[in-house]
């Protein structure tokens, strides 16, 4: 990254903005196509999902076909990968299951987009395996296959050092910013590789309940308008009472007005999280 802001013209941006599966509540249906699927009806509001379902199961890979198929071309599918690896091995010998979700999940073609690796609370960094899982996620999806995009969501503090950082960098690896930050605070921040800043929006003050107002949606608005990150991805995870579909259309909303207005004075220096300083602007109205 040492020359990447010496060129003149800045690369293309891509921000993507959707939610934690394709569940659309009544209130928001009006935006919404009236006919099709959930995700067909989903996809033709927002332009990404983060799929979690594969978190908890395996789904065939003529499953993974069938969403491809049914979404337009610029659709694209964030990935969750099996707790099978990330919480029952724990990281430890899973070549077999990595290549067998990967054989699944290439059912999606050029749909696929970052592979979302979450870790448990508890789980330490342990440098040989994160070293052996690393390695083996990149002979199985290298960088130049589809995007090749990987998000990594630690959740312990271990994970939040310039040792890991560098760690994933050299393995082009984003690391999520997450609100409400679990581990550290520096978890409330995109970390690790910079070519992707993805962030997964639980819910605050009450985690996949509560909704975010209309403050801290303006400022996030702005961070992205300002952000250097080339590809950007928000998830609304906050979905027990929809507030996800809610949240993601009125950041898109948002964003959308800043993008056809004059561009702002003074400008972010980097892509950092929102939370602090909205919630201090909208600290009277929560």
């Amino acid at each position: 990254m040492g020359n990447a802001h010496s060129e003149s013209v800045a690369p293309p941006r891509t921000t993507r903005i959707g939610t934690a599966g394709w569940t659309l509540p009544k209130q928001h249906a009006p935006h919404f196509p009236e006919t099709g699927t959930h995700l067909e009806r989903c996809a033709h509001g927002f332009n990404c999902v983060e799929v979690n379902s594969s978190f908890h199961r395996p789904h065939q890979r003529k499953t993974w076909e069938r969403w491809a198929h049914c979404t337009p071309p610029d659709f694209r599918f964030a990935v969750k990968l099996p707790k099978a690896i990330t919480h029952t091995a724990q990281l430890a010998n899973c070549g077999a299951p990595l290549h067998e979700f990967f054989e699944e999940v290439r059912g999606l073609g050029d749909k696929l987009g970052p592979l979302l690796v979450q870790l448990p609370p508890k789980l330490a960094f342990d440098e040989a395996l994160a070293q052996e899982l690393f390695t083996t996620i990149r002979e199985l999806h290298p960088q130049h296959l589809h995007s090749g995009f990987i998000a990594l969501e630690p959740r312990h503090a271990s994970w939040f050092t310039p040792p890991v950082n560098r760690l994933l960098r050299s393995f082009e690896i984003a690391r999520v910013a997450a609100d409400p930050p679990k581990g550290s605070p520096l978890a409330e921040a995109p970390g690790g590789w910079p070519g992707l800043c993805y962030w997964r929006l639980h819910g605050t003050p009450r985690t996949y309940y509560s909704a975010y107002d209309g403050a801290f949606l303006r400022h996030f608005a702005n961070q992205l308008l300002n952000s250097t990150c080339a590809t950007q991805w928000v998830i609304f995870d906050n979905t027990a009472l929809g507030h996800a579909t809610g949240n993601a259309l009125e950041l898109s909303s948002k964003l959308l007005g800043l993008q056809t207005s004059p561009p702002a004075a003074a400008p972010s220096q980097s892509a950092t999280h929102p939370a602090k300083s909205a919630r201090h602007e909208s600290s009277s109205s929560r």
